[in-house]
């Protein structure tokens, strides 16, 4: 079985390199996005470890590209961030699992064999389905679209109406969590915790201000909200408007 690592960490890539040859596998490299896309067809891996933050194109934009082609190379993601956002925008860009950095190679291991016996199994019971058009900005994707709003959660950025939306790095984040779940609701602490973990002293009434700011970014009407609805007693949702 042969393997490729796409890393953009020379060191990271020797690593596995060492792990995978000694157990056996056959082991190939990409340094970007760009050289995963264009070696691929060369090198015929059984499954691709993937990594998340690569300069030109990044793992998610890889991984969604990959499937839109009708490929169903096994892709096991790696990020150094291991938030909700990061893991839904993985699974749902078409990855088939998902490990944080640092991470244990014999745990790494582990995941390997499961995926690829996964794969088997999926593959002797495989039946014909008709391909579908790739849906763009499916939520949690490389790419959200909500309406005219598109999100970018990899690169940080925001647009309303073709134009750049000026997000502060928290309400972005607020943004790109709520977006990737789309509908689903989400309480002021969970938010709170989102953005500063279980451990934290920030007053309840900070979400409630991040979220006014967003409203202000990007709704037409503030005070009719058509991105950003607030579920009484409850919390707070995205939606389709």
């Amino acid at each position: 079985m042969k393997i490729m690592v796409a890393d953009d960490d020379a060191s990271i890539r020797l690593a596995l390199e060492n792990l995978l040859v000694d157990c056996g596998y056959e082991y190939c490299c990409a340094s970007n996005g760009v050289e995963v896309l264009s070696t691929l067809a060369i090198e015929e891996p059984d499954l691709l470890i993937l990594d998340v933050m690569m300069p030109g194109v990044n793992g998610f934009d890889v991984c969604e590209l990959l499937r839109q082609r009708g490929e169903n190379l096994p892709i096991i993601m790696l990020s150094a961030k291991g938030d909700i956002v990061d893991k839904s925008m993985g699974f749902k860009s078409g990855a088939d699992d998902y490990m944080v950095k640092p991470f244990d190679g014999a745990e790494l291991l582990l995941h390997i064999e499961a995926v690829l016996r996964r794969g088997r199994r999926n593959a002797g019971a495989s039946v014909a389905v008709p391909k579908e058009e790739p849906i763009l900005a499916q939520p949690g994707s490389g790419k959200i679209r909500l309406g005219d709003l598109v999100i970018y959660p990899g690169r940080y950025e925001a647009f309303l109406h073709g134009e750049q939306v000026n997000l502060t790095t928290k309400e972005f984040e607020i943004i790109a969590l709520m977006a990737s779940n789309e509908g689903e609701v989400f309480t002021r602490e969970q938010i709170l915790e989102f953005l500063w973990g279980s451990d934290n002293d920030k007053d309840i009434n900070t979400v409630t201000v991040f979220i006014r700011r967003i409203r202000e970014k990007i709704e037409d009407d503030p005070s009719k909200p058509r991105y950003v609805k607030t579920i009484s007693r409850v919390g707070y949702k995205m939606v389709r408007p």
